[in-house]
């Protein structure tokens, strides 16, 4: 196909495709779908080689933010039964995070709901980074805290933050239909305060909300001029109890598709597959693998994600490799900007956390669920209960979506 071998050319070459050919590889036929995954997994090898970077999400603070995200299960008004609690104490993020690092984790990013930190809180996030980093050597941390005021990126980069993630979520013309509690500049903004803190920037947009391949196209255009190190990559997660509930949009394959034209269009950027995965791309997410070097281990924000073990057994089946703390992430003309951040073994950039108020991830505040051994509502042991009824591929997914209610903020172990 004329149009793949272009876009391929054009991928290791770090050329931006035109918006025509971006929209045409969403516009593929799912006889086709294969030749475009093995495309973007030309220039994703190239790039990245085989590796598959894995970070895990700390949720600082849980639900009762003031913004009204419709996306968002932590949102204004949200009757998710999601759990809910005010700020994690250092010691007990720093014993979160390892969890997570000690299933192959190389990144932790720390998470908390609100429309933007305060002083205050940025002097606690401060703490727990430095606990975090005091009793895990070279690990990489991003810190998502939503809108930043000035000053405050240049101190969480003081306390050793390598990253800052803030999304986009979305395109400029439809912003104002997902969120009208703040704007989309004010957004664009955030991250260009990171970047100029010399924090890896970190931002990525939210698939499945009813937007057109324009908007898609849109947003991906737009995040290529803003050069973040990583782009996130959510499927939204119809929690219910939030306005999008009723938003099942996304099948496999589309999944595929709009994780190919990302990788083309930000070819040489680390592009992690966010929130929504496992609801989304189901038995296909070894597929994408081809397509992003990067996912979360194990949970998410307010939801349930695969088993951590079976993350790692997915990645060694699929034939990949999981990226070490010695590794560099990054491609060497990105690292050497980015000054180490997110490139270099022990820093970080590069490997965001999510969506939403500008702090959550996935799609319903970087919720998303999960299938999994023990990962549905109800936890269990895998083949122990009956079988349920399998949808058929037009049905929507619902038995997926399961509030997490293990881990940060609880008395249970966390999956990691």
């Amino acid at each position: 196909m004329d149009l793949l071998n272009t876009l391929v050319d054009k991928g290791l070459r770090r050329e931006l495709p035109t918006r025509e050919e971006a929209l045409a590889v969403l516009a593929t036929s799912d006889d086709d779908l294969l030749d475009v995954v093995a495309a973007a997994g030309r220039v994703r090898r190239h790039w990245f080689g085989r590796r598959v970077k894995l970070n895990y999400l700390v949720n600082l603070k849980s639900g009762l933010c003031p913004e009204d995200c419709s996306y968002c299960s932590q949102r204004l008004g949200s009757k998710a039964d999601i759990l809910k609690y005010t700020w994690l104490k250092p010691d007990e993020a720093s014993r979160a995070a390892a969890a997570g690092l000690a299933g192959g984790a190389k990144r932790v990013c720390l998470v908390a709901s609100g429309r933007g930190p305060t002083d205050r809180d940025v002097d606690r996030v401060s703490q727990t980074i430095r606990a975090i980093k005091d009793q895990n050597e070279g690990v990489e941390v991003c810190a998502c805290l939503g809108l930043l005021s000035d000053g405050q990126a240049e101190r969480l980069r003081e306390a050793g933050a390598d990253a800052y993630n803030h999304n986009l979520n979305t395109s400029e013309g439809t912003y104002g239909d997902i969120t009208t509690t703040h704007t989309y500049a004010d957004r664009v903004e955030t991250v260009q305060k990171a970047h100029a803190a010399g924090l890896s920037a970190c931002s990525g947009l939210i698939a499945g909300m009813g937007e057109s391949d324009q908007d898609l196209v849109d947003v991906v255009f737009s995040l290529r001029a803003l050069d973040p190190d990583s782009v996130p990559v959510n499927f939204l997660i119809p929690f219910e109890g939030t306005p999008l509930a009723k938003e099942w949009n996304l099948t496999p394959q589309r999944c595929l598709r709009i994780l190919a034209m990302v990788r083309f269009v930000c070819p040489d950027v680390e592009v992690r597959i966010a929130g929504g995965r496992e609801v989304h791309l189901r038995t296909m997410q070894p597929l994408a693998l081809n397509l992003a070097n990067s996912i979360f281990l194990g949970d998410y924000l307010t939801s349930e994600g695969q088993a951590g073990q079976a993350d790692l057994d997915m990645i060694a089946d699929a034939g990949f490799e999981v990226e070490g703390a010695d590794q560099v992430t990054l491609p060497q003309h990105r690292a050497d900007v980015a000054g180490g951040c997110g490139s270099h073994a022990g820093a970080g950039c590069g490997s965001d956390a999510e969506a939403g108020c500008g702090s959550h991830e996935g799609g319903g505040c970087g919720s998303h669920a999960g299938a999994g051994c023990g990962s549905a509502a109800g936890g269990g042991v895998c083949g122990t209960a009956a079988p349920a009824p399998v949808p058929s591929a037009a049905e929507p997914r619902t038995d997926l979506v399961a509030v997490r209610r293990r881990g940060a903020g609880t008395d249970l172990a966390p999956n990691a």
